[in-house]
């Protein structure tokens, strides 16, 4: 039976990033399935960086394009060592200029894409196999203009913790990984540059690899969360124990939001 690790968002981003570094650190693997919409991207790691990656175009929004992950599964029957949630796009806008496509779309890739990942790996985990989820401080409060997106990290946060420990009697760890703001291509589709910008300060931006470094550490001394960055912690402890009304107070001040489309204060 080889053993196989299935990245998704493997072509970018926190996805790439990953599948970058769990290459030096499982040698022993025999494939690793990186999923993406963007196959001409994950030929050019394969070609680059190692034979055992698996290209396979899937986009993972659709339910149809789902199956043929288990369609995979079900024809090889592998041993899934690690399966690695990556994929994800997040929208910084006003509700009312978002359009409904785009958001139920957003709701498919983060948190029903996850979820049937899960569901259809599982059957071909075994003990010591491990899964993580791509989640976002986000998820930590509500976030008015990025509404949505922290509403589907909120969930998939929620739900890895949940999950890791109902999936312990199996001996399989789940860890969610909460990234603050990151350089990645994630904002080249969160951020419209023809518009007025959402979030105009950002804080802290971190470096990808530094924060996959620790999710991936993190990932192997059984954590249930991981969080890079001291801000970051301290914006976690904050979101605790200040009123969730108030911490969005702040970020709409700290953002010159009003509330309205496209107007700032």
């Amino acid at each position: 039976m080889k053993k196989i690790i299935v990245v998704t968002g493997a072509s970018s981003g926190m996805g790439k990033e990953f599948l970058l570094q769990i290459l030096k650190k499982e040698t022993n693997i025999d494939e690793i399935w990186a999923i993406a919409r963007r196959e001409d991207r994950l030929n050019e790691l394969k070609k680059k960086f190692s034979e055992k990656i698996v290209p396979l175009k899937i986009d993972l929004s659709k339910e149809s394009e789902l199956k043929k992950y288990k369609d995979k599964l079900e024809k090889e029957k592998p041993r899934i060592v690690i399966l690695a949630n990556c994929a994800g796009f997040g929208i910084f806008e006003h509700t009312e200029n978002i359009d409904t496509e785009t958001k139920l779309n957003m709701i498919n890739l983060n948190v029903k894409a996850p979820v049937a990942m899960i569901d259809y790996s599982l059957p071909y985990m075994q003990k010591g196999s491990k899964i993580m989820n791509i989640a976002s401080c986000a998820g930590f409060q509500p976030i008015p203009y990025i509404n949505d997106y922290a509403a589907t990290k909120s969930f998939l946060l929620s739900y890895s913790r949940a999950l890791n420990k109902e999936l312990k009697y199996k001996n399989i760890h789940v860890l969610a990984v909460t990234p603050y703001w990151t350089k990645t291509e994630f904002f080249d589709r969160a951020v419209d540059d023809e518009k007025k910008k959402v979030v105009i300060n950002y804080n802290a931006m971190y470096d990808p690899a530094e924060v996959m470094k620790l999710a991936i550490k993190d990932l192997y001394t059984n954590k249930d969360i991981s969080i890079y960055g001291f801000i970051n912690r301290g914006q976690r402890a904050l979101t605790k124990i200040l009123p969730h009304s108030l911490v969005m107070k702040v970020w709409m001040n700290q953002q010159k939001l009003d509330g309205t489309p496209g107007i700032r204060q």
